[in-house]
């Protein structure tokens, strides 16, 4: 068995783990971490394997992900949890939910998509080529990040988060990003949207271009009695380029009653 992923805690009560994106690490949670434990939560906030203080896994899958954060649960002695999982560590969430649904309580999506397309498709190469262009060019992902994540945020972000989520993908070892964009183009869990039968919430940010709204609107239509919410003039970041309006949508959510579902 792989050593359990590092984490950051704080607070107490029901918890909400969250999974952050190919970019990220524990920190690109830090606002969400602080209001759920100031809101009668107990917040968790991983490093994904090969982030941060998590050591890599090998194979790195979707299914080994998956695991591991399976792995983590089970450590906290927590189940069912709620989820939250941005981007790529939405398909993470997802992939958490198909395999162990009796694991999740509630599931929150932000800024991520039930599929990746076909691993061996032109657009993928593209996108795998594009974001590794710059390493093989010699450049570091510190300056990877200058580049990315301004591309990523809208017009209405808040810059502390911008500065916070360029911070964030400068500590992400190269290898791992590598490893990690291999694994991002194999993934599709479309087929399983439909058996999604816990609350869900679906955040979109209006201008995010990695994960569009028509694709989270579609995938909201799939999943039975979610709610699709869409932030304006916000990006890819939704987290952290507008973390008070991301919190006050996410404490609505889990301070709904038990959802009905259809």
């Amino acid at each position: 068995m792989n050593a359990l992923p590092a984490f950051t805690t704080l607070g107490q009560g029901p918890t909400v783990l969250m999974l952050h994106g190919i970019g990220g690490g524990h920190l690109a949670f830090a606002p969400q971490v602080e209001t759920l434990a100031g809101n009668g939560y107990r917040a968790v906030a991983w490093d994904m394997p090969g982030y941060g203080r998590s050591a890599p896994i090998e194979p790195y899958t979707f299914k080994g992900l998956a695991q591991a954060c399976v792995d983590l649960i089970d450590s906290l002695q927590a189940a069912p949890v709620i989820l939250v999982g941005h981007s790529m560590g939405g398909m993470v969430a997802q992939e958490v939910v198909a395999r162990r649904p009796e694991l999740v309580s509630r599931l929150v999506l932000c800024g991520t998509s039930p599929a990746f397309g076909k691993p061996d498709g032109d657009w993928q190469r593209a996108f795998i080529a594009e974001r590794t262009a710059p390493l093989d060019a010699g450049q570091s992902m510190a300056d990877l990040a200058q580049v990315l994540v301004p591309r990523m945020v809208g017009p209405g972000s808040l810059p502390e988060g911008v500065n916070l989520a360029t911070h964030c993908m400068g500590l992400v070892p190269a290898a791992t990003y590598r490893r990690a964009l291999e694994c991002l183009v194999t993934f599709d869990r479309r087929d399983n949207l439909s058996r999604i039968h816990v609350p869900t919430l679906l955040i979109a940010g209006e201008q995010d271009r990695n994960a569009p709204p028509a694709v989270m609107q579609k995938m909201a239509q799939a999943i039975a009695g979610s709610t699709y919410i869409e932030m304006k003039g916000i990006g890819h970041l939704q987290n952290l380029e507008a973390p008070d309006e991301f919190d006050s949508l996410l404490l609505n959510f889990l301070e709904l009653p038990g959802l009905l579902l259809h």
